[in-house]
């Protein structure tokens, strides 16, 4: 497999304050890549620096994505390229309804919007249909269910690469499996995944992982000895051990 996105000693500070201290790791084709750590640690900040996010622009380092360096990049650009972002907290979009919302899924790859895969995304992740597709998104609608129906918009859009920012945050079970299987759609399909979290359930699904400490990877290997290190030392966290930047085996 080749590297599809490689991210190389990112530094970012914003208002004096150092948030990203070196960041380093790649993805391949088809791989999903975990960070894990507590919150406020900066995966989330990486995550807005990925996409080229206003004022999330890093003062040091490179990001490449399929072989481009994507620093002085507009959002825009990153994500004809195949770049996108799931928000941990789905945007409020007014007065569009779930029908639309989607159809831009299929625009944004300058395809016919077609009734069947809109259809077929949504009970992907669980949303029937016909109970929802003309229904508006910033009324009616709970965090959860938004945040399925941003799934299924990534699904449409068929992405090379995406970022899935807590996933899990706010849904219920049923719904937990059904992010599981929208993980293993796009690994099967060769999407790579940046996968953001701090659950033990999600890590599970994860090919690769990495701890991030106050904005810096401090281990990367297998998901399970991450997992095991992060409960151990960093729940709570344990400043007495030294943490050295290492490869868990």
């Amino acid at each position: 497999m080749s590297k599809l996105l490689e991210v190389k000693d990112i530094h970012l500070t914003i208002d004096e304050a150092e948030i990203l201290k070196g960041m380093e790791f790649s993805i391949e084709q088809g791989e999903v890549f975990a960070l894990i750590g507590p919150n406020g640690c900066g995966k989330s900040t990486l995550a807005y620096t990925l996409m080229g996010i206003n004022n999330y622009q890093p003062q040091k380092g490179e990001i490449v994505f399929k072989g481009k360096n994507l620093n002085k990049m507009k959002i825009n650009e990153r994500a004809k390229l195949g770049l996108t972002l799931a928000w941990q907290e789905p945007a409020r979009y007014h007065g569009v309804t779930v029908r639309e919302f989607l159809s831009l899924g299929l625009k944004s790859r300058g395809e016919d919007v077609s009734e069947k895969k809109i259809r077929d995304a949504l009970n992907q992740v669980a949303i029937r249909p016909g109970q929802y597709l003309d229904r508006f998104i910033d009324k009616t609608l709970s965090g959860g269910e938004r945040k399925r129906i941003e799934l299924a918009s990534l699904i449409l859009m068929e992405p090379d690469l995406v970022i899935l920012d807590e996933p899990d945050s706010g849904v219920d079970v049923v719904a937990l499996n059904n992010i599981g299987e929208v993980i293993n759609h796009f690994r099967e399909n060769g999407t790579g995944i940046l996968l953001i979290t701090h659950s033990e359930e999600m890590l599970h699904y994860a090919d690769r992982a990495a701890l991030v400490c106050e904005g810096e990877i401090i281990r990367q290997g297998k998901p399970d000895a991450i997992s095991d290190y992060f409960k151990s030392y960093c729940l709570p966290c344990h400043k007495e051990v030294e943490c050295d930047t290492e490869v868990a085996s």
